[in-house]
């Protein structure tokens, strides 16, 4: 029912905070802080806030706020009598009739993800979106399935307290996404720009989904033959490479593998480029192609020998790609600028791309 309870004290600092599901940011918080300054007395703040996603239930007692998150539909005041019982259990425990004096004022971790007192002699932030690309081909080249798996990954060595924005040429790109707690969840609902104190250090800013496949561009391409025939002893094999949709970035690291039939004993290939295996027991070939070269596809042609008097395989063998492309998110995803607040020096700034194969299949 409750998915996260905030105790936030009377200088409007969270000092205690549980979650039972999943982490929810702070910064759903925002829209109780806007309630309170609006009403003129804490017993005045509204009992009840809805948000975009959640709604927010508050008790005040004894200097302090208990502010519950749920997400969805309840009778409030199962809620409000769950957060009376949680102050009674505080005041049990502490054996004072006012609990905010026993509790820590929290002065220290208005920032809990971020120590105080970083120096650094030279400050850089740099990020990378790094972007997976899951997809199915059908033999005819159409795309059956296409998904995108993003994440944003900081190194972020700053001194003080900096305050970053980071905003985007094409923002409505990220629909499905997961946030650090540390991102103002508010300002990103509002204005599509990420707003944060960044922790010290390496951590994952966010991570976001694309499923539309009318979003999700397929940045290579497999042309097959692959014929087998009933009652023949030998089989054609023949497949080649190619970029499509890559921005003219160049396609590096491509390993093609294929697990063939049982019926295949042995194969006799020539590739124009790379090395390629054969394991005549496991039946897997691999195919370690390098970089494509759009002047010169890669491509890799020869015969494969057929168990005597084997009957054709029901279907033909699937291929299966490994690549990445530097400097390039498949989704399209660009970032418009990083700014930082707060402190007065420069830091050294940068933004890399990447896209990789996740599960990258091609049908034959």
């Amino acid at each position: 029912m409750i998915h996260s309870l905030f105790l936030i004290n009377s200088s409007g600092d969270i000092f205690l905070e549980k979650h039972w599901k999943s982490v929810v940011s702070r910064s759903v918080c925002d829209y109780f802080f806007e309630a309170q300054e609006r009403a003129t007395e804490a017993e005045n703040v509204p009992p009840v806030i809805p948000t975009p996603h959640h709604y927010l239930l508050s008790v005040y007692r004894h200097k302090i706020f208990f502010v519950a998150v749920i997400q969805t539909e309840v009778p409030p005041l199962f809620v409000i009598e769950f957060l009376h019982r949680v102050v009674d259990t505080f005041q049990q425990y502490f054996g004072s009739t006012n609990v905010g004096d026993q509790l820590p004022t929290g002065q220290l971790s208005v920032v809990p993800w971020r120590r105080t007192g970083v120096k650094y002699t030279n400050n850089e932030a740099y990020f990378d979106v790094i972007e997976e690309i899951d997809a199915i081909i059908d033999k005819s080249g159409s795309t059956i399935t296409a998904e995108i798996q993003g994440v944003i990954d900081a190194c972020v060595k700053l001194t003080g307290m900096p305050d970053l924005t980071l905003s985007f040429m094409n923002p409505r790109l990220l629909d499905d996404v997961s946030f650090h707690p540390c991102v103002r969840f508010k300002r990103w609902e509002s204005e599509r720009i990420l707003s944060f104190i960044p922790p010290d250090g390496n951590f994952r800013l966010l991570s976001y989904h694309v499923s539309a496949q009318n979003l999700v561009a397929i940045p290579v391409y497999v042309k097959h033959n692959i014929s087998f025939r009933d009652s023949s002893s030998l089989g054609r094999f023949e497949i080649t490479v190619g970029p499509k949709q890559t921005m003219g970035k160049t396609i590096e690291g491509v390993i093609v593998t294929s697990q063939m039939p049982k019926g295949v004993l042995n194969m006799s290939l020539t590739p124009s480029q790379g090395t390629h295996t054969f394991d005549p027991v496991t039946k897997l070939l691999s195919w370690d192609v390098g970089k494509i070269n759009p002047q010169k596809l890669p491509s890799l042609k020869g015969t494969m020998s057929l168990q005597a008097g084997a009957s054709k395989p029901d279907e033909n063998p699937t291929i299966n790609l490994q690549f990445k492309i530097q400097q390039l998110a498949i989704s399209g995803l660009k970032v418009n600028r990083l700014d930082m607040y707060g402190e007065k020096y420069k830091p050294f700034k940068g933004i890399k791309y990447m896209t990789k194969a996740g599960k990258f299949q091609v049908r034959t």
